[in-house]
């Protein structure tokens, strides 16, 4: 199967640990993690946020006053995919380390759970639709060389 084609604009705020964050981050891994995720061609901007942005989007726009680890904005499925994915820094270095996992290999999960928001996927909506939305992570991890997130 071909990889689909991607526009992407990879964006880093005001962040704590930068360094750290960039270099979990380089341009060509994140264009592979989600060309791996697209069912179709996308524009796809990727913001890398502090606490304080990530809490402040989350409260306008899911009316959920904290920071979580990734928000998807999807505009359109087709005939391309556009959305922003905002994640929150320290959220998921926080995240990795509970989960001994590294910082790069949950960035990757968290972006392809995000570009599957992105394309109609969601695990809010019940059981079966969260069971395999999860089953679709793992395989395109799989793809990827990282293991289970789930495990």
């Amino acid at each position: 199967m071909a990889l689909k084609q991607l526009s992407l604009s990879l964006q880093f705020g005001d962040i704590g640990d930068a360094k750290r964050h960039r270099a979990a981050l380089p341009r060509h891994a994140v264009a592979r993690w989600i060309r791996h995720a697209l069912d179709s061609d996308a524009e796809i901007t990727v913001r890398i946020v502090d606490a304080e942005e990530g809490q402040a989007l989350n409260r306008s726009y899911r009316q959920k006053d904290y920071a979580t680890n990734v928000l998807t904005f999807d505009y359109t499925q087709e005939p391309l995919v556009t959305a922003d994915l905002v994640l929150c820094a320290p959220v998921v270095a926080k995240e990795a380390r509970e989960n001994h996992k590294t910082l790069k290999d949950h960035y990757a999960h968290l972006l392809v759970h995000g570009v599957l928001h992105a394309q109609g996927w969601d695990h809010e909506t019940g059981e079966t639709d969260a069971q395999a939305m999860e089953a679709r992570e793992v395989q395109i991890l799989a793809g990827l060389g990282i293991r289970n997130p789930y495990r």
